[in-house]
């Protein structure tokens, strides 16, 4: 399915062509520099599976997101439940993660942007927060560009103290 589509990008259902692409993008140092490891192919392919049963549950999710030029899937967007342990949990989130060769094109900010009026237009989430390591100064910067605000710092749950990627920035729509 289909749930939205920009000038560059549509944003659909995972497809099975999509696995080794997720998993390779999954596995990508540099794709994966601000979080805590890289994801195993079983890992990964976990992972789409989970993101395509939230789609077809709740109609969002990360969509798989393709680029319409050559129909290449370059990553996702969208949201996703975040459940940790924060103030500002249980929450929706929006996230996106991108292969290396789609990086610095605009298509994450495109694709948020869309996600977000996806969401609005058929009144599926009423608040939307974004956050991420503070090292992690490009996904900083999409939130900004999609009009998200920051509204504080806190240090992630999940991660050991000392871990240079424990302090989070927090922005809400």
């Amino acid at each position: 399915m289909i749930y939205f589509e920009t000038k560059r990008l549509i944003a659909r259902d995972y497809l099975p062509s999509d696995y080794l692409p997720f998993s390779e993008m999954n596995a990508d140092k540099d794709v994966m520099k601000y979080f805590p490891s890289i994801l195993t192919k079983q890992e990964s392919d976990a992972f789409l599976d989970r993101n395509q049963q939230e789609l077809t549950t709740f109609g969002y999710g990360l969509f798989a997101i393709e680029e319409k030029s050559s129909n290449e899937f370059i990553g996702f967007v969208g949201f996703h439940e975040a459940l940790f342990e924060a103030s500002f949990t249980p929450c929706i989130e929006i996230g996106w993660r991108l292969k290396k060769s789609a990086w610095n094109q605009g298509y994450a900010t495109e694709a948020a942007k869309s996600a977000l009026i996806f969401a609005k237009e058929n009144t599926l989430i009423d608040e939307v927060y974004s956050f991420t390591a503070v090292l992690n100064k490009p996904s900083e910067h999409v939130m900004k560009k999609i009009q998200l605000t920051k509204i504080a710092t806190f240090e992630h749950p999940a991660l050991i103290d000392g871990d240079p990627l424990k302090p989070h920035v927090l922005y809400k729509m």
